[in-house]
């Protein structure tokens, strides 16, 4: 009748681009009004406009996706390679960008927020938990919570847990040389909250360590790369591991009573083997098989001892030339005493 493609797509209630489509696949196919009398059965009309809807869809081969998010998370290895490697399995596989597309709609169902990409070795995430047990001293009566010291390793999600009293200095570099001793390496990062013990002065770009914590990550030979404030994705790793250790722990021992800080600690500890051997839905292996598969190669050694707690403390020099450290005097050399006076403007 002449009518325009929108005049058309109002009359027939369709989209304008539907019957864009349409009137292209009609003039393809070469057809005129009135449709020859062959073509009088829908089946055969429909073959001739959408040919490509019947040709046999080719069954091919589906990669597998867990192995290859593992795989990914090594050192070196891209999907360019993975998908040469599924090609020599499968030379009627999935062409590269069919590869990457099916790959990234596999990674759009483990979270619905953007996921970190997590290196063998490479990152390791530590926090308290915020709830925690109650400890009652059968002495005095007294009441104490028991939080816990949780290392997360990002690779493998492999998890140190230990029951503590208080997130003070000693408690703080204590747990992190357990931790690492429990993994047997290293990590190359370790990331922490802005907690006082960790973080003197929290910046974005150069936070102030407490100078305790960062003479633990030179004896260690890690770097500390605090989380931003108020940015708990940064640390997210360690943010499900304490909502894990919270349903799978605290919760399980909820029932007990407990007299000491050792009576936690031995409940927790077979809890936190079996949190490490439980399978992960999505990958299908535990986060112990990860750890030994991929995070343990990838770590740093440990050094030969074990790193020796200390405190650090700014002291000026008296003008007896002495200076004081928990109530005592100690004599250092008479040129400080010039030095210290300099420092405070004399």
């Amino acid at each position: 009748m002449g009518l325009t493609g929108r005049a058309i797509a109002r009359s027939c209630g369709l989209s304008p681009s539907t019957v864009s489509d349409y009137l292209g696949r009609i003039k393809l196919a070469r057809l005129n009004w009135p449709l020859p009398a062959e073509l009088d059965d829908d089946a055969a009309l429909e073959q001739l406009l959408f040919p490509d809807e019947h040709k046999p869809k080719l069954n091919r081969p589906e990669p597998d996706f867990a192995r290859i998010h593992e795989e990914l998370r090594r050192k070196h290895v891209t999907k360019q390679l993975l998908w040469q490697e599924y090609r020599e399995q499968h030379p009627d596989g999935y062409q590269y960008s069919q590869f990457c597309e099916h790959y990234a709609r596999w990674c759009a169902q483990l979270s619905v927020t953007m996921r970190q990409t997590h290196r063998a070795g490479e990152k390791g995430f530590v926090d308290f938990s915020g709830d925690g047990l109650e400890l009652v001293v059968p002495e005095t009566g007294e009441r104490q919570k028991v939080k816990l010291f949780l290392f997360v390793l990002g690779a493998s999600s492999y998890t140190y847990v230990e029951p503590v009293l208080g997130e003070d200095l000693a408690t703080w570099v204590g747990c992190h040389s357990r931790a690492l001793e429990y993994f047997g390496g290293v990590p190359q990062v370790v990331v922490p909250d802005n907690l006082k013990a960790a973080v003197q002065r929290p910046d974005r770009y150069e936070p102030e360590l407490n100078p305790t914590y960062a003479e633990l990550a030179r004896h260690y030979g890690f770097a500390v790369i605090p989380a931003r404030v108020r940015k708990p994705r940064d640390k997210a790793k360690v943010e499900a591991a304490v909502l894990l250790a919270e349903r799978w722990i605290l919760a399980v021992l909820r029932h007990q009573r407990f007299s000491t800080l050792q009576q936690v600690r031995e409940a927790v500890r077979p809890l936190l083997e079996k949190l490490n051997e439980r399978p992960m839905r999505k990958l299908g292996k535990s986060r112990r098989q990860l750890f030994e598969e991929v995070d343990r190669p990838a770590l740093k050694p440990l050094p030969a001892e074990r790193y020796e707690l200390a405190w650090w403390k700014k002291a000026r020099v008296n003008i007896d030339y002495h200076i004081e450290v928990d109530e005592h005097l100690y004599s250092v050399p008479y040129q400080l005493e010039l030095v210290s006076k300099m420092d405070q403007g004399a």
